[in-house]
């Protein structure tokens, strides 16, 4: 054992250096790890045994850290150190010692088969490694080796130990192989001989699992083994024996769970559905768990009916296809389909009282995309079976969708309510799937439930049975166009109808009003009969979500029809803003729900409105602006803006042409003078720049400002063209007295949409050139603080060069110290500032030709940018922007090739750069590469990536597998 030991040791004896790993110090390590208080101790500690167990002395300390005299944590430490060894460093062993080291772990097997149980474990996954390596050529009957070793009667462990260990050693097996870093050639090799060795291992498990004298715990771990095997997609066929017998175990409550696994995993591997005779066999041995599962549901017991349920859908779920192509076998499946209704429509309330009915939503999907998919033929023949089925659920759907009652629902935790409101959302989305299949029908059925239900004089009806049918109708009008369906008039007229005495019941009702807002669009008489209850719902702060979502849709949808109800949803809403009802997100959304409104009226109408809408807020911002700053007045200041930027998004008096789409959108000009938003604007100029004076060193302020301009810029486009010269001004002003990344967000969007205009360009020019001024001077205090303002910044220099590159000939643009700044950006930690400055590059870089000042500082400093980009890609920046970098290179090599031809062979000549890991020849190699592809830029971005994985040591590492 001592020569083994050393010749073990050697093997890679240059790995690592020669830390004092001892048994003593991992000891040490070890206690540390596991009891000192401080935990930085334990990080160290951690961190060191990290290093212990890939040393070349781990061969040695990890057979003395399993003595008997030592404790499980340390055994188990010396355990997962062999591991270790063995499945990644296989290669540093000798193969003459491949034998000895077998031997070894059998002979620790053997001992920890009557010891500690996680000990054991570690060890069997370790021989199961070995195994793994050595399979096929080196250990050909690795299987019934293990089997024969360990049914010798000469060992010193009793008979069920030794059974036991060994069901162990073959349960880790196939885990250990799933999890492996064999090479892909030699993981087909082993995975083949493993399905050999099937024939081994099944009739031990069917002989162990059937003998009467079996104990439970050797029950037990014969079908977690099974379970095992089975993933490693052995034929159904031959886990028939076996399937029964796990059936079977069903009845035995110890077993139960291992048995359900054991089905579960073995009916849903991928090729099981070739075996149609086996899967029609096991048809009979599901349904044969009906009463079972009855019972186990009349007894409250969750887990049975839970695991059953799983038998059940994945027979169903994975092989539905198959099943249903055995058309004379079509009543037995029909039965299957009618034992997983049961499932989806088990008694109580999900998840308080039941969690099985989630595991059978997605078997609706599979079957109903199976029978959709079949010929016409034979899909007219399933769909005559299968509606009515459909029908059913969803008559058990929207009874599982049901709130229970009120004083149950009060004691729910907020954890069990939230998990209800994912279950509804599922359900659904299952009712608007299976639309699909039942179409109108569907919602006449619906329709003529609600009808009864409400116009029913026998019996006073259920809060929640309304509300789950109106959910119903809600889930599929959200997304299927129901404009042409004959119902929706009369749900309109149900509505009113409805006795709300629920805030659940209440919120359904908005939400289904909100989704049929289309419809009311192309039906406008209908209007009248819910708008009612909407802006009565306003007033209530429990229905805020429901009812301002509902009323925004509703102004979107309908403007055009909503100027005779105008003057009440204003006068209600101001009413509900004032008295502050609801909460800020839900009073933007009610702005931008006037916005729409107020667009549809004519200019005076949209003016007197506005006055009356906001001269309460223009009011308190006069206050406001008079106070000096403290954090109370600047919430309120910072709402009020917000108040207006919403509004004035959805305000849009003109009518986009039909024909214009994408960033050149442009819009007619409205007819009846001047725009109103913009009217305003220049009413509450001064008092803007009033307010921005006392508040411009605080972002949060100076973006809610912005944010003003910003989106009414995005809505008037042309329109705001009155605003230009003073808002460029008060811009320029802001920015220079407090720099700001919105200030330049803003200005970008004035040179996307205005640099163009001969008019406009002067002060578009001078803002330009200003915060560009500034900028610089910024990068010359150190910009590392405001990663946010040099992104920005980045993002406006390529936005000029995209829409004007006339602002770069100025000649009070240095573009020199441009350059240099946005090189110095490549070098930021923060991703999205490296990639502005990326897009900065590759608009700049075209320009060379065009532009003189352009053309002679790539020139000059064109070399520095190509030495930053290569930095980068060999390892100071992240891979996710190896794209980003790659499109620098190929704009470089196709707007500068001779110059890049010669930086580039330059610059990669220092050893070691850009990374100690390069050979010259691949050095030589890449730049070659880079310098031929000048057409195809996804080539290059691929060269790029293999490069940096090269750089980085990667290439070739399970590190690349999702790159």
């Amino acid at each position: 054992m001592e020569r083994r030991q050393e010749q073990l040791g050697a093997a890679g004896a240059g790995a690592a250096p020669a830390l004092d790993f001892t048994v003593e110090n991992v000891e040490k390590a070890l206690h540390q790890l596991y009891y000192d208080p401080n935990i930085d101790n334990k990080n160290l500690a951690q961190k060191w045994l990290m290093q212990a167990q890939v040393s070349p002395q781990a061969w040695h300390f990890s057979w003395q850290l399993l003595q008997p005299d030592k404790v499980p944590e340390i055994q188990y430490f010396g355990a997962s150190a062999l591991h270790i060894k063995i499945s990644r460093y296989w290669s540093d062993i000798p193969t003459d010692q491949y034998e000895s080291l077998k031997a070894q772990l059998f002979t620790q097997i053997t001992r920890f088969a009557s010891g500690s149980k996680i000990v054991l474990t570690r060890l069997c996954v370790a021989l199961a490694s070995l195994a793994l390596s050595m399979m096929p050529d080196a250990w050909p009957c690795a299987v019934a080796d293990m089997v024969r070793l360990f049914q010798a009667e000469d060992s010193p462990v009793d008979s069920q130990g030794r059974c036991l260990a060994l069901l162990e050693l073959l349960t880790v097996l196939p885990e250990e192989f799933q999890t492996s870093r064999l090479p892909q050639y030699r993981k087909g090799l082993v995975r083949t001989s493993l399905a050999v060795e099937c024939g081994t291992v099944f009739p031990l498990l069917e002989q162990l699992l059937q003998q009467p004298s079996s104990p439970s715990c050797v029950r037990q771990k014969v079908l977690k083994c099974f379970s095992s095997w089975v993933q490693l997609e052995v034929p159904l066929q031959d886990c028939e024996a076996l399937i029964q017998a796990a059936f079977a175990a069903l009845q035995d409550s110890e077993l139960f769970d291992s048995s359900v696994e054991a089905i579960v995993n073995a009916i849903s591997q991928p090729d099981a559905q070739r075996y149609v005779n086996t899967l029609l066999k096991l048809i009979p041995l599901v349904l044969g768990l009906q009463e079972q599962l009855r019972q186990a549901v009349q007894n409250g017991d969750m887990e049975t009916s839970h695991g059953i349920c799983r038998i059940a859908v994945a027979l169903g779920e994975n092989h539905s296809r198959a099943l249903l192509d055995q058309v004379e076998h079509w009543q037995s499946f029909l039965a299957l389909v009618n034992m997983i209704m049961f499932c989806t429509g088990i008694p109580g309330h999900y998840p308080v009282n039941e969690t099985t009915s989630s595991l059978t939503l997605t078997f609706w999907y599979t079957l109903q995309d199976d029978i959709l998919s079949f010929e016409a033929e034979k899909q007219a023949v399933y769909q005559q079976v299968y509606r009515p089925v459909y029908f059913q659920l969803v008559d058990v759907l929207l009874h599982k969708a049901q709130f229970p009652s009120d004083e149950e629902y009060g004691f729910w935790s907020s954890d069990e309510k939230e998990q209800f409101r994912i279950y509804r959302v599922d359900i659904s989305d299952t009712l608007m799937y299976v639309y699909e299949m039942l179409g109108a029908e569907l919602l006449s059925n619906l329709y003529d439930k609600l009808g009864r239900l409400l116009t029913s004089s026998e019996e006073p009806y259920s809060w929640q049975h309304t509300e789950a049918l109106l959910y119903g109708f809600q889930s599929i009008a959200e997304t299927i166009d129901v404009n042409y369906s004959d119902v929706v008039p009369g749900l309109i007229g149900l509505i009113p109808r409805i006795s709300i005495s629920n805030v659940q019941l209440a919120d359904t009702v908005m939400f289904t009003i909100g989704a049929l807002s289309e419809w009311l669009a192309d039906h406008p008489v209908m209007i009248n009969s819910v708008l009612p209850l909407v802006l009565h719902a306003l007033g209530n702060p429990e229905l805020s979500v429901s009812s301002v979502s509902t009323l925004k849709k509703i102004c979107r949808e309908c403007k055009y029809d909503l100027p005779p109800y105008a003057a009440n949803i204003v006068a209600v809403s101001q009413d509900v803003l004032m008295k502050q009802i609801h909460k800020t997100s839900q009073c933007m959304w009610l702005m931008q729900a006037l916005g729409f409104l107020l667009s549809a009226l004519q200019v005076e109408e949209i003016l007197k409105n506005l006055h009356s809408l906001i001269s309460p807020y223009i009011q308190q911002l006069e206050k406001l602006a008079e106070e000096i700053p403290n954090p109370s007045n600047k919430l309120a200041i910072v709402h009020i803006l917000g108040l207006l930027s919403n509004l004035f998004t959805t305000l849009d008096v003109s009518h986009h042409e039909d024909d214009h789409e994408g960033p050149e959108l442009r819009k007619l000009p409205v007819p009846q003078g001047p725009n109103p938003v913009v009217v305003v604007l220049q009413q509450v100029f001064q008092l803007i720049q009033k307010v921005l004076s006392k508040w411009l060193n605080d972002a949060q302020v100076v973006e809610a400002v912005c944010a003003i301009f910003e989106k009414s810029v995005k809505t008037l486009l042309d329109d705001f063209a009155p605003m230009v010269p003073q808002l460029c001004e008060m811009l320029g002003r802001m920015y220079s007295t407090v720099p700001q990344a919105s200030a330049l967000d803003l200005t970008r969007q004035l040179v996307h949409i205005f640099a163009h205009e001969p008019a406009h360009f002067p002060p578009i020019e001078a803002l330009f050139l200003l915060v560009t001024s500034v900028t610089l001077s910024l990068f010359q205090q150190g910009p590392r603080d405001h990663p946010d303002i040099v992104d920005s910044f980045m993002q406006l220099l390529a936005q000029a060069l995209k829409r004007k590159p006339d602002l770069f000939l100025c000649e009070r643009l240095d573009v020199k110290a441009v350059f240099q700044c946005a090189v110095l950006a490549l070098k930021f930690p923060e991703a999205p500032t490296v990639k502005a400055s990326c897009g900065f590059f590759t608009e700049l870089l075209p320009r060379c030709g065009e532009i003189e000042s352009v053309g002679k500082v790539v020139q000059e400093d064109g070399r520095m940018l190509l030495i930053a980009v290569l930095e980068a890609i060999g390892g100071q920046a992240s891979r996710s922007l190896m794209d980003c970098f790659a499109d620098i290179l190929f704009a470089l090599n196709k707007h500068c090739f001779s110059l890049l031809s010669m930086w580039i062979k330059e610059a990669l000549q220092p050893p070691g750069f850009p990374s100690a890991r390069l050979s010259p020849e691949q050095k030589d190699t890449f730049s070659q590469q880079i310098l031929r592809e000048r057409v195809n830029k996804r080539r290059v971005k691929e060269m790029v990536k293999e490069f940096t994985l090269l750089c980085r040591g990667l290439h070739g590492t399970d590190y690349t597998a999702d790159y």
